[in-house]
């Protein structure tokens, strides 16, 4: 029999128009809503997103919206780099030596500690016969090997030259110092760093840093792990956090310095030197000025592993990374690679959040289609054109480089038998830097939790970007009936519910008591919907209590659960993106993982049962979670974002924990998940409301939860109250 047309209910109202008569007969012991070998319409079935996607910026309609989508799009950034709580500013330990003196400039030495033993090396360039205090350039190189230290081959240079790309035989041998050397004579202190890996920066070697491809078994432990392994992934560590750290930390050593001007502090780089300016900017508000070259597209987003990190582009993009910059001054460049489009896709929609702020003249595109992917003379005239301009440094315009004298590797490596050198790629160095960041971040959030308002404005933000959803961001839910059975004291029915916004298609049964108590419970398993039915197909023993005493019962087949799998052999994983190298970050840095989409899967079944009131129909007087099996972690952390919009919980956890699991394709594998307390700080966030908690031997975090309301914890004994009496106790 054909499938009925949709329809959009309210519970009550469903069950008054099935009460009319049938849509569609089902066996029943299938409990299906859809025919034998058909998966339900899931736009999550389709294939998943990576780097060289498209990335699309929807400009904001209204000041205050785009204030409260930019504020979640920082949080974000911040939570993905592992900076949140921002690690302990810990004492740079800055050592500037080495000081040469030129016509117009001093170039310096430096090293600094963004963490305990944990180096950021550099130059300083510093203006002389110009007065202070002085504006201060950051200048982030990079994917071009050992950069600061390098000399471009005379071929290559001559090649550059003849095709106005640099314009000195000299000056042009190394666009790096090009950079320092003009700004600094325009009056600029200027501090050039090295990325991880490259040039005085060794700790880490540049086979980890940029060319990682399998996992290392030895570092994939629970306790001193490595880079790219599931638990760094769970503690969302990773190269790309680092090297934001280490921007934080070169913006913090920069305003230590003397004669700063810390209202001109501008940053610039190219390519993944620009994802790092693009970082900075979006989330250190000390930053006024904005240059990052070709790397802001709607394409492609960076494919290093230094430029991604799990939960970072999740529902967003470079685009709107650099939208939320405005509207202080930024400007950009293109290049005959992936940012060849902008000036038509992504620009345009800058240009109007920009416009939207009141700065429409802030923001400016520098286009070079017809140069290769670099930061030539003319793209940084363009950079010093425009600093010029906004920093108010007195320049005739355009700002062209003059030619110098380029300084040697020896003259510019910041070690030497005075300043020795920390040891050379230490294969043991990540772990124990991982550990300094992973203590450092429990003790704060322990701290926090002897003051709940503030573990709450950590853990919330974080589960819900961990999520990828919050209540409030659903949009409409509706229901299409497909199949109903009448068994005499109850009805049977089964549909899709489904969610424009977000693409899903999800298969619910409803069983109805006829003597309906205005109650409802929706009760996960690892099976699907099916688990609410014995071998017989009748419900189990405490589903059919409930619906002897009135309340009603929902069951659903969570993402690739019962329906989505359809008799699918093998075990369910993560799926991963077509890339041979084995990091997380390229899957889970444009993905959802599933425990994170099946988490969504609950939340849109509450949001329905919720707001599906159509005319005086009400919705129910009280709903309740229940997961005594592997789901029982999916309904803490659906229920820790849903606060009371469910009236109840019943949870098993197992004793299950994030910080457990040793592979990042398992089903319950979910980026952050360790950090923020693991399952335990999920489980705090339940409170005041009721909570039935089994499985949980560490109780500490939760009772302290609770200590403003003890009776809403209930932790069951043998002999104590049953929960299929508890949950039908009025709420």
């Amino acid at each position: 029999m054909k499938n009925p047309p949709p329809a959009s209910w309210s519970l009550a109202c469903i069950l008054l128009q099935l009460c009319l008569g049938p849509f569609g007969w089902v066996r029943a012991e299938d409990h299906r809503a859809l025919e034998a070998g058909q998966q339900p319409p899931d736009s999550r079935l389709e294939p998943i997103l990576d780097y060289n996607g498209y990335f699309p910026f929807t400009p904001p309609t209204s000041v205050e919206a785009w204030q409260a989508r930019a504020e979640q799009v920082r949080q974000r950034i911040l939570i993905s780099q592992g900076l949140w709580p921002m690690p302990t500013r810990t004492p740079l330990n800055a050592v500037r030596h080495g000081r040469l003196e030129l016509d117009e400039y001093a170039v310096e030495k430096v090293y600094f500690e963004s963490a305990p033993g944990f180096y950021v090396t550099g130059n300083l360039y510093l203006p002389i016969g110009k007065p202070g205090p002085f504006p201060v350039v950051l200048f982030a190189h990079g994917h071009w090997q050992d950069a600061r230290l390098s000399s471009q081959p005379a071929d290559k240079l001559r090649l550059e030259i003849a095709q106005g790309q640099e314009r000195f035989e000299s000056g042009g041998q190394s666009r790096f110092q090009s950079m320092c050397v003009q700004l600094a004579r325009m009056g600029c202190m200027v501090w050039q760093w090295d990325m991880l890996s490259d040039s005085d920066a060794i700790q880490l070697s540049r086979e980890l840093v940029h060319r990682f491809a399998k996992q290392r078994p030895e570092m994939n432990t629970t306790e001193d792990w490595g880079l790219y392994s599931p638990q760094a992934e769970a503690h969302l560590q990773s190269i790309m956090g680092l090297q934001t750290w280490n921007s934080i930390r070169s913006l913090d050593f920069v305003l230590s310095l003397p004669d700063v001007d810390p209202q001109r502090i501008a940053m610039t780089g190219a390519s993944g030197g620009g994802t790092q300016t693009m970082l900075l900017a979006a989330v250190d508000p000390r930053l006024t000025l904005s240059f990052p070259a070709v790397i802001v597209s709607t394409s492609m987003q960076g494919g290093c592993t230094c430029e991604n990190a799990s939960l970072l582009r999740v529902g967003t993009g470079n685009i709107e990374f650099a939208s939320l910059f405005a509207p202080k001054p930024q400007g950009m460049t293109t290049a005959n690679d992936w940012t060849k489009e902008m000036a038509t896709k992504g620009f345009p929609e800058i240009q109007q959040t920009y416009k939207l702020l009141g700065a429409p003249q802030a923001v400016m595109l520098h286009r070079g289609e017809h140069f290769p992917h670099n930061y030539n003379a003319v793209s940084r005239s363009g950079f010093y054109t425009w600093l010029n301009k906004h920093f108010g440094l007195g320049q005739a315009e355009p700002v062209i480089e003059r030619d110098y004298q380029p300084l040697t590797k020896d003259q510019l490596t910041v070690w030497n038998e005075q300043h020795p050198a920390p040891p050379a790629a230490d294969p043991n160095f990540d772990r124990r830097l991982l550990r300094w960041f992973h203590q450092d971040a429990q003790q704060q959030l322990q701290a926090a939790a002897d003051k709940p308002a503030e573990l709450q404005v950590l853990l919330e933000p974080a589960l819900r970007v961990m999520i990828g959803r919050s209540y409030e961001e659903i949009g409409d839910v509706a229901w299409k009936l497909t199949h109903k059975i009448d068994h005499g004291s109850y009805l049977e029915m089964l549909g899709l519910l489904t969610h424009d916004r977000g693409g899903e298609a999800i298969p619910v049964v409803w069983l109805y008591p006829k003597t309906w108590n205005g109650q409802a419970t929706l009760w996960l398993t690892e099976t699907g919907k099916a688990g609410l039915f014995a071998d017989d197909g009748q419900p189990q023993p405490a589903i059919q209590k409930l619906l002897e005493r009135g309340q009603t019962v929902l069951g659903v087949d969570l993402l690739m659960q019962g329906e989505f799998r359809d008799g699918e052999p093998g075990e369910t994983v993560n799926r991963v993106v077509e890339n041979p190298r084995e990091y997380a970050g390229y899957t889970y840095g444009y993905n959802p993982a599933l425990f994170a989409q099946r988490t969504q899967d609950v939340m849109l079944l509450v949001k329905f049962l919720r707001t599906a009131e159509i005319g005086n129909h009400p919705t129910p007087s009280a709903i309740s979670l229940v997961a005594l099996d592997t789901t029982g972690p999916i309904a803490a952390a659906a229920r820790g974002l849903l606060g009371p919009k469910v009236d109840k919980a019943a949870i098993d956890t197992q004793e299950f924990r994030f910080g457990k699991l040793l592979d990042y394709r398992h089903a319950m594998f979910l980026p952050g998940g360790a950090k923020y307390l693991d399952l335990p700080g999920m489980l705090w966030l339940q409170a005041p409301q009721p909570l039935w908690l089994q499985g949980e031997s560490e109780l500490g975090l939760v009772r302290q939860a609770y200590q403003a309301a003890p009776a809403a914890l209930v932790v069951p004994s043998p002999g104590s109250l049953e929960l299929t009496e508890w949950l039908l106790a009025s709420p």
